[in-house]
């Protein structure tokens, strides 16, 4: 009877010294598991599912997890969210290289949203924090499309909503704007529901804070819905008969690149192929046709077979084409767009200006070669950078080129709108990343853009999925992954600017001045707060 009188004595004293450490354990853990499937919310939003809504859920979680935390908890707290976020969103970057690279470019992009989450708890004790808070998240994003390496935007809020409500916003301020409604409407939800358990708890309506909840929601949703008419898929300039071809690739992953004749012969041979459709009036001509990017990786000036292959196809079909090609020049390498005519060949070039980092040159060359060799090998000479946008006069029409990468970057596609195109073109080749989600995730990136600038906007592709964009960023026509096929449709041209087109990069600078002024009024009211304390 002692002894049992003695362990019930014990197991008393036990239960409250490990209730508050399990109970310490929750609150760490429970934060920190809500961040990081807040951000694997945030990933499932994105395509190629149309799941746009779920940003609003993952951003109120976001908010929950941060509001009134340390700017150091909100710092790891972020880094998760980041993880869970980019982790799976990125996988693509490692189909063929291996979850090196992956990894190494998710721990390092992940840091870039770790310092959003300090700012977004430093701004949390703030009147008004949702807007700060949106704020600071679009400061994380301009950061993080240009350092390192000239940046890398994807993952942006804005390109996970292609199929939202708050699109036609992306017309008013580009991504910036579209990525800071969705941000701050997901905090505002947040805000609106703390403050009705608040209400219903204590009985007492705190109506200031209520008010920023609600407009926090509100005003998103109302500026979307007034940002209607600047959306518009009708015709300015008269129409054009487009065609985008897909030539397919013998076999998908980074061996595409020892198949250059075959991808070139394969594009000659679907041209080839609508050719003689159009010739039986199966298929109206079109008024010039687009190639993917690396089409021809085998430079056409300086092998004659190649451009023969070129010409008969161009002949076949009788109107201009936009060829994607490798051409080496003065020893330097380039990924070029070449207009060619079917009567006197190459006409006009554009050369690609924001080249992909470990794609297409090798940034820290001896250091990466010095961790593994066969990296360095993948891209044994650096492509160089173009310096002027594409805009090639097609039958009449100017069209905008956006080489794949581009997509990503907001200068790129306004600078060709702003240079006189009517509608862009994005050729691009995903072979190398086989069946993963990156198409979706780039023709997503398209979709914007043609909302954004009010242009048609045509993505012909390697292998897929190649498609054809409205002004509107409806999808009229898409092919299949790893088939030849070709688009052929009447588009509209357009030459009237959207106020994001006009204004730039300015909407962006100025949310980046709120972020600013939202740290700056948190960091001061810490320190009068410990200045007080002191006294």
């Amino acid at each position: 009877m002692t002894v049992t009188a003695t362990s019930v004595g014990e197991s008393d004293q036990l239960e409250p010294r490990n209730a508050p450490r399990a109970r310490t354990w929750a609150r760490r853990l429970l934060p920190a598991a809500a961040a990081a499937l807040s951000g694997l919310l945030l990933y499932v939003s994105f395509p190629p599912r149309t799941l746009w809504w779920l940003a609003l859920p993952a951003f109120a979680v976001f908010g929950w997890v941060l509001r009134g935390r340390s700017w150091k908890a909100g710092l790891g707290l972020g880094y998760l969210f980041g993880l869970g976020f980019l982790l799976p969103l990125l996988v693509w970057t490692g189909v063929e290289v291996g979850p090196g690279p992956w990894l190494a470019l998710v721990v390092i992009e992940a840091v870039f949203v770790a310092l959003v989450g300090a700012g977004v708890a430093a701004v949390s004790k703030l009147p008004g924090w949702p807007l700060w808070a949106a704020a600071v998240w679009i400061a994380g994003e301009a950061a993080r499309a240009r350092v390192p390496f000239e940046g890398f935007p994807w993952g942006k809020v804005a390109f996970g909503q292609a199929d939202g409500v708050f699109l036609p916003l992306a017309a008013v301020g580009g991504t910036p704007v579209l990525g800071f409604a969705v941000v701050l409407c997901g905090f505002g939800l947040y805000e609106v529901v703390r403050l009705a358990v608040e209400t219903r708890r204590t009985g007492t309506v705190r109506r200031a804070a209520a008010a920023v909840g609600l407009l926090s929601v509100a005003v998103p949703v109302v500026g979307a819905v007034a940002a209607r008419p600047l959306v518009s898929d009708k015709a300015e300039d008269g129409s054009v008969t487009v065609a985008a071809i897909q030539g397919n690739v013998p076999r998908a992953g980074l061996d595409f690149n020892s198949q250059r004749r075959a991808v070139l012969d394969y594009h000659a041979r679907e041209t080839e192929r609508l050719a003689a459709e159009v010739k039986a009036g199966k298929i109206a001509r079109p008024d010039f046709v687009l190639w993917p990017e690396n089409s021809s990786d085998i430079d056409p000036f300086a092998n004659p077979d190649a451009r023969a292959v070129i010409d008969k196809a161009a002949r076949a079909i009788g109107v201009p084409i936009s060829v994607g090609g490798v051409v080496e020049r003065d020893g330097k390498l380039y990924n070029e767009q070449i207009l060619w005519d079917p009567a006197k060949g190459p006409v006009d070039t554009y050369d690609k200006r924001q080249i992909q980092p470990f794609g297409e040159y090798l940034p820290l060359r001896s250091f990466i070669g010095a961790i593994n060799k066969n990296w360095t090998a993948m891209v044994r000479q650096d492509f160089s950078r173009g310096t002027e946008p594409g805009v090639f006069t097609m039958d009449g029409a100017k069209v905008g080129l956006v080489t794949c990468y581009e997509a990503a970057f907001d200068w790129t596609v306004r600078s060709e709108v702003t240079d006189g195109a009517q509608m862009i073109s994005v050729p691009s080749n995903n072979a190398t990343f086989d069946r993963s989600e990156m198409t979706y995730q780039q023709l997503a990136m398209s979709r914007v853009r043609a909302v954004e600038h009010s242009r048609t906007v045509t993505v012909p592709v390697t292998s897929g999925v190649s498609a054809m964009i409205m002004p509107d960023g409806k999808i009229t026509q898409k092919t299949g992954m790893f088939v030849a096929d070709s688009l052929v449709q009447k588009v509209p041209l357009r030459s009237s600017q959207t106020p994001a087109t006009r204004l730039g990069i300015l909407p962006e600078i100025a949310l980046v001045l709120v972020a600013a002024g939202g740290l700056g009024w948190a960091v001061g009211a810490g320190l009068r707060g410990r200045r007080a304390g002191d006294v």
